[in-house]
């Protein structure tokens, strides 16, 4: 987006994120501290500049790549549910995308470590990252299903793309009482899930039905 497109959106972006915040009330997002996180994040800043005027409304956008960038409603759901429990000192987003979510993840994490397989999305991330001062923040392009072993144990994980079964490479790395929050099932069927280690065993909870493009291994230029 060009800086003239940023000034013009940003003159509207502060009162159209507090609607889009009343709307997400309405849907039942109850966590304030998640709330006041995507309030202070400025969306259009992670869409195209022909989608900018779009981009507070309460729907997926397409970012490139045969991605998209994640309902408000969906961003706010799935963070406040790993926040039920337990610190987020440490935390992994597999799927960076447009970045959004992990910016947002980012005002309530003490360090987020996120892993996306489009190094044009990486490249693009980390430059939206750069702008808004998120020096919390860190991005590795590469296969997401095998997580960021090198940094684990962690908090918490969140994943972006829905998987047919949650790579076991993930489960592993959390942390005795870490949360997974991920979406499961192929499209038209899934189910996001909010998992919870304990010890050697993982008790899940269904959240509700949702619709992500799919989890795919590798990565690619």
């Amino acid at each position: 987006m060009s800086a003239e497109a940023r000034r013009g959106a940003g003159m509207t972006s502060a009162r159209t994120r507090e609607r889009l915040i009343g709307r997400l009330r309405e849907q039942g997002i109850r966590d304030e501290e998640t709330l006041a996180a995507l309030s202070s994040i400025p969306r259009h800043l992670f869409v195209d500049e022909a989608l900018a005027t779009r981009a507070y409304e309460d729907t997926a956008l397409p970012i490139g790549h045969g991605q998209t960038i994640s309902q408000p409603y969906v961003v706010a759901r799935m963070t406040a549910a790993l926040r039920t429990s337990g610190p987020l000192d440490k935390v992994l987003e597999i799927g960076t995308g447009s970045g959004y979510q992990a910016a947002v993840l980012a005002r309530l994490t003490g360090h987020l470590y996120t892993v996306e397989r489009v190094g044009g999305l990486v490249r693009a991330a980390r430059q939206r990252f750069q702008a808004l001062r998120l020096a919390n923040v860190s991005v590795r392009h590469g296969d997401g299903c095998e997580g960021w072993p090198e940094e684990a144990p962690y908090d918490a994980i969140m994943v972006t793309a829905a998987a047919r079964v949650v790579p076991k490479a993930l489960f592993g790395q959390l942390k005795e009482g870490g949360r997974l929050v991920v979406p499961v099932g192929v499209e038209g069927g899934q189910e996001l899930l909010l998992y919870r280690r304990r010890g050697t065993a993982m008790a899940f909870e269904r959240l509700e039905t949702v619709n992500f493009v799919p989890l795919l291994p590798g990565g690619i230029v």
